[in-house]
Parts: structure tokens; C-alpha cells; sequence
């Protein structure tokens, strides 16, 4: 009784952070949905296109600013405990050479890619989104460590709320709206979050913060100083790779089919496009919360440490995201379409036809969030990254075909098979290399170890 009890209460708590941080990332998600409707009716089809693919396209470098550096420590400091610290000062060193090229990069691009002027001023104005978004990771990584959720949440909260404010105040105060103004107040956001992170950073550098599942302090003794002497930036780049390149393929397969769409069918698609993407945006937040910021140190520490853990929380997971996913996917089906041109307004009516195909993903990507989570784990990363990058090639190869045959239908369908055809690659990984036989057994169970 008393350990049911224990249990209880140690479910109630996870239950609670959960809803906690799921809250605050669906008004994280609410607020940047909100940003979207403002957008769409006080700018053109045109004009929201082109903002759209040009925060799309800072969106998806982005991540090579810090390429891969949250992912490893949360790897690192589950394995090694506190002997990890080790490897923090080769990640600092690696975050300001990737910031720097990235940046230097995207101005380049900026300046001699096929842009119109609008779109070239558009992606000069929002690179300070880069290394916004990169503060945003460490620190989050940071909270995650720590198992500050409360904390997490309101970080993760912080520039959805701060970018809304600056938006209605330029809706207000122009009497009509600039996509310029628009690209100034996300870059604002973006070097507020900087300032604050730096912060935050800095006392991690020192080895000042709360590491949890770790009881024991470092010992700092000659030889602690002399193996974290010994690792390179270019050691650390070596293990952070594939987690750097796991973000990269996540925005190929995620967010290429709005800057195709504006390459290949005009602004005007990737406006209407947009619509249906930030509606499933934000359906995907719940997945995301649960496994990437709630569940991912708690998986590196019971890979390590706790297989049966592991393997009951992989499969009730997995019942439960299948089941959830499918219900949503019927809301999205039957009630959202009425929404659309209440909210967005009648110019966007035919983004109805995109979530008609892309409710079907629903279902497949909170079933597959669930099963890769696991391929984050150890050894299996590489692995991961590999099925990643195949699924975006897939769908930057589907786009290419499908957009100038079916327009922005065509980037929806590639959206599907992409979705699918990774579930697939995951399902037969994990089958393969993680729980053999289990994994695809007792996706009904209930959780009833305690431990860890």
C-alpha cells in the first residue's frame, strides 16, 4: 500500500509537470497562432507569403548555430553524471564559431541569392532570430538538466508572449502594416531572449547549477582539470553531429514545403500553405512537450540505468500518443474547417483542402515521436539521424515533383508520405536495435515500477 501509494503520488507530479509545461506551450503555441491570424488579415496573401518563407528559410539554418550542442549534453550529463562538465567548455568554444559562420552565411545568402529586394531586406532584418533560437535551446537544455519545469515553461513562453505584445502594438499604432515592422519586432525578440540567455549560460560555464538524477558534486581535482583540458572543440563537434543534423533534417521534412512552395507557386501558396502548417504547428506541440522537454533526460538516464523503466514507459507511450493522435486528427477533420475562415479570414478558405491531407499525419507523427525518442538514446543516434536524412530527401524529392503538378496539395501530400514513411523507418529500428521482440508488444500496459 505504501509503495502504491509512492507511485501514486510520483504519477500525480510527472502528471502535473507535464500539464504544466504542455500549458504553457499551447499558449506559447495560442499566442504565436494568434500572431499568424493578425498577420494573415492585416497583410496580403503576397505579403504574408513573403514573410513567411523568409522566417522559414532563417527558421531552418538555425539550428546550425549551436549545431547539435542541447542534444549532447543531455546525452552526456545522463551517462556521465557530473563528469560531463567536462565537455562544456569545447561546447561554448563550438557555439561561437557555429554562430558565427551561420550568420556570416545567411548574409551571404541574403545578399546573392534569386531574392526580390523585399525578401532580401526581410532576411537581413530577422538574423538575429539565429542566434535567438540558439539561446533558446541551450537554456532550455539547461532547465531540462536541472528539471526546472516550471522554470522551462516560462522560458518557453517568454518570446511567444514578448513577440505578440510588439505585434499588436504595430497593428495599432500603423495604419497599415509593414511586413518590415513585423521582421523588426521578431528580431527584437530574438536579442532579448539573447541578453537573457547569455545569463543563464554563464553561470552553467562555471559549473553553477543543479544537476538532478546526479547526487554526487564534481570532484575538481588535477586530474578532472587535465581530461577536461584534453577534449577539443573538434572532439565535441565529432558528438554532436548527428544531433545537430538531426535538427536540420526535422526543418527539411518539416519546413521545406513552404519555401518551395514560395520558389515554385509564389507567395500567394506559401501564404495560404502557412495556414494549414501553423494549424498543425500547434497540434504537434503536445508530442513535443512530453518527449522533448519533459521525457528526454529521464530516457538518456533509464537507457543507461533503468531498462524495464524504459521499455514500460516506450510502450504505454505508445498506446497512448497512437490513441490521442487519431482523436485529434478527427477534431482537425470535421470541426477545424470551420474555423479557418472565421479566424483567417475568406482568403485563406482553400487551406480546408491542405488539412483534409494533412490531418492524416497527426495520428503517424505522435506515434512516431513516441517510437524515435528512443533512437536518442546511447548508441542509436547515428541511426536516427540516417533515417532522417532519407525522409528528407524523400520529401524535398516529393515536393519538387508534386508542387508545380497539385501547388500547395502537393507540398501536403509529400508532407503525409514523409510522415509515414520515417514511422516506418523507426518502428523496424527500435524492433531491430533498442527493445528486439518487445517493441512492438504491450503497447496496452500500465506503468507499475517506481523506481528512478
Amino acid at each position: 500500500m505504501a509503495l502504491l501509494s509512492r507511485l501514486e503520488i510520483a504519477t500525480r507530479k510527472a502528471l502535473g509537470t507535464i500539464s504544466f509545461l504542455w500549458l504553457s506551450t499551447l499558449g506559447g503555441a495560442s499566442l504565436a497562432f494568434l500572431i499568424q491570424i493578425v498577420l494573415a488579415r492585416e497583410l496580403s496573401p503576397a505579403g504574408y507569403g513573403s514573410f513567411s518563407s523568409a522566417l522559414a528559410m532563417v527558421t531552418l539554418v538555425a539550428p546550425l548555430a549551436g549545431f547539435g550542442v542541447q542534444g549532447l549534453w543531455l546525452k552526456l550529463f545522463g551517462a556521465e553524471g557530473w563528469g560531463a562538465l567536462r565537455w562544456l567548455a569545447p561546447s561554448f568554444r563550438f557555439v561561437l564559431i557555429s554562430s558565427f559562420v551561420v550568420l556570416l552565411s545567411l548574409a551571404i545568402w541574403a545578399t546573392l541569392g534569386p531574392h526580390d529586394a523585399a525578401t532580401r531586406q526581410l532576411l537581413y532584418c530577422l538574423l538575429p532570430v539565429v542566434t535567438g533560437t540558439m539561446c533558446m535551446e541551450l537554456v532550455s537544455g539547461k532547465l531540462q538538466l536541472e528539471e526546472r519545469y516550471n522554470a522551462l515553461a516560462l522560458w518557453q513562453l517568454l518570446p511567444h508572449a514578448t513577440r505578440f505584445l510588439l505585434v499588436i502594438v504595430i497593428v495599432v499604432a500603423s495604419p497599415q502594416v509593414a511586413i518590415e515592422y513585423i521582421a523588426f519586432a521578431y528580431a527584437s525578440v530574438a536579442l532579448i531572449v539573447v541578453f537573457l540567455g547569455v545569463a543563464h549560460l554563464s553561470e552553467m560555464r562555471r559549473g553553477r547549477f543543479t544537476l538532478k538524477g546526479h547526487s554526487r558534486q564534481p570532484i575538481v581535482d588535477e586530474a578532472f582539470q587535465k581530461k577536461s583540458r584534453s577534449i577539443t572543440t573538434v572532439d565535441f563537434i565529432r558528438s554532436a553531429w548527428p544531433f545537430g543534423l538531426a535538427g536540420i533534417f526535422y526543418l527539411v521534412y518539416y519546413q521545406s514545403d513552404i519555401i518551395l512552395l514560395k520558389y515554385l507557386k509564389g507567395a500567394d501558396a506559401a501564404g495560404v500553405y502557412n495556414v494549414a502548417f501553423t494549424v498543425m504547428a500547434a497540434v504537434y506541440m503536445l508530442p513535443n512537450v512530453i518527449y522533448q522537454r519533459f521525457l528526454l533526460p529521464k530516457y538518456h538516464r533509464w537507457a543507461n540505468h533503468d531498462r524495464l523503466k524504459f521499455l514500460q514507459v516506450y510502450r504505454v507511450g505508445n498506446g497512448n500518443m497512437l490513441l490521442i493522435g487519431a482523436m485529434i486528427a478527427v477534431v482537425i477533420l470535421f470541426i477545424v474547417p470551420f474555423l479557418i475562415p472565421l479566424i483567417f479570414g475568406t482568403a485563406y478558405r482553400s487551406a480546408i483542402d491542405l488539412l483534409a491531407v494533412l490531418a492524416f499525419c497527426t495520428p503517424v507523427r505522435f506515434l512516431s515521436t513516441s517510437v524515435g525518442a528512443t533512437l536518442v538514446t546511447q548508441e542509436h543516434m547515428r541511426r536516427k539521424i540516417f533515417y532522417m536524412g532519407t525522409v528528407a530527401i524523400v520529401n524535398v524529392a516529393l515536393n519538387s515533383m508534386l508542387i508545380p503538378l497539385f501547388g500547395a496539395k502537393g507540398a501536403a501530400m509529400s508532407t503525409l508520405v514523409s510522415e509515414i514513411t520515417l514511422l516506418v523507418l523507426y518502428l523496424f529500428a527500435v524492433r531491430w536495435h533498442v527493445f528486439g521482440p518487445e517493441a512492438w508488444r504491450g503497447w496496452g500496459v500500465t506503468f507499475r515500477n517506481e523506481n528512478g
